[in-house]
């Protein structure tokens, strides 16, 4: 799925227009990179949790020559699906949680 299928998605769902559908996707967004930013973490009760962590610089090649390249520290973000999200993508899973 990507972003335009969400929007589709969305606006079906709840039956809105898919224009306001575009802005919740975009608010969420904005509120989840404001978040991230601000506290390091957004936690969605059942979900998951998204997680600021700053990659280290490494050694990595380049693909065409193969010679070796240092590849910079960047921001970057963790996802950890919560309880409710396994639950449905493992409905027999006889592991408790």
């Amino acid at each position: 799925m990507n972003k335009a299928d969400l929007i589709k998605q969305v606006a079906t769902r709840m039956t809105i227009t898919q224009k306001m559908a575009s802005q919740f996707v975009e608010v969420f967004k904005d509120l989840l990179e404001e978040a991230i930013k601000e506290d390091g973490v957004m936690t969605l009760q059942g979900f998951g949790t998204f997680t600021h962590w700053e990659q280290t610089e490494r050694l990595g090649r380049n693909p065409k020559t193969g010679s070796p390249v240092t590849i910079p520290p960047r921001s970057s973000v963790k996802f950890k699906p919560g309880r409710d999200l396994l639950k449905s993508l493992n409905p027999t899973d006889k592991h408790p949680f």
